[in-house]
């Protein structure tokens, strides 16, 4: 007796995000809750770095002035990360709530000592996987069309918000330009003709529906 061939159903597709290394495990903060308004700084330029955050509600994104007034944001904080670890005394960038935000703060000292916890362990391997996406971040600004950056983002923030399929980011165009390395015009232009490509469907200035997320994640490969 001949056996027909299983069917299997396909698999949902979920962005993996190719400039991402998977989350490190979660580090517990404890620490005083701060509550930020939009624009509210966090932390400023050189500044002493004797804090670490994690972000509970809201997003912070990091970024550096540069010499001709530009800014450049380095990258964007959501629910659940953790940052403000510096490798020296003194703070590299400027971070701001990007909306009404929640953080924990707690003393860097306490972080970076409580070894019996092994939080330091959960500190390096966060370390890593800032290391890793500032390389990609860097190669994206070097090497990657303006297609191809902007579909790398909304891979990305899918990856990191959880949702294969709808994104409600936090960002406005122009932090998405400053974070991409482009102008707004061009990145409001790039989102029109990933539209029309049948790509996305745009719902508002922050409200992305992923109709094609593979289609995506190929164009940034």
């Amino acid at each position: 007796m001949q056996m027909s061939p299983m069917v299997t159903a396909p698999r949902p597709y979920v962005p993996t995000a190719t400039m991402r290394t998977p989350a490190p495990e979660a580090i517990r903060l404890i620490g005083v809750t701060v509550h930020l308004s939009r624009d509210q700084e966090v932390f400023g330029e050189g500044e002493p770095a004797d804090q670490v955050f994690k972000v509970v509600r809201g997003a912070v994104r990091c970024f550096r002035v540069l010499s001709d007034g530009r800014r450049q944001i380095c990258d964007f904080y959501l629910p659940g990360d953790v940052f403000g670890i510096e490798p020296g005394q003194d703070r590299r960038t400027t971070a701001e709530a990007l909306t009404d935000t929640v953080l924990v703060a707690a003393r860097r000292s306490t972080v970076v000592e409580d070894e019996d916890s092994g939080t330091a362990r959960r500190l390096w391997a966060l370390a890593m996987a800032d290391l890793q996406r500032s390389q990609d971040h860097a190669l994206t600004l070097g090497r990657r069309s303006a297609n191809e950056r902007v579909a790398s983002f909304l891979v990305d923030m899918a990856a990191r918000l959880g949702d294969v399929d709808n994104l409600e980011l936090p960002m406005t165009r122009q932090d998405i330009a400053d974070y991409l390395g482009l102008t707004i015009e061009t990145v409001s232009r790039t989102l029109t003709h990933l539209q029309v490509s049948g790509l996305i469907k745009l719902a508002g200035c922050r409200s992305i529906h992923l109709r094609k997320p593979r289609a995506l994640a190929e164009l940034c490969a």
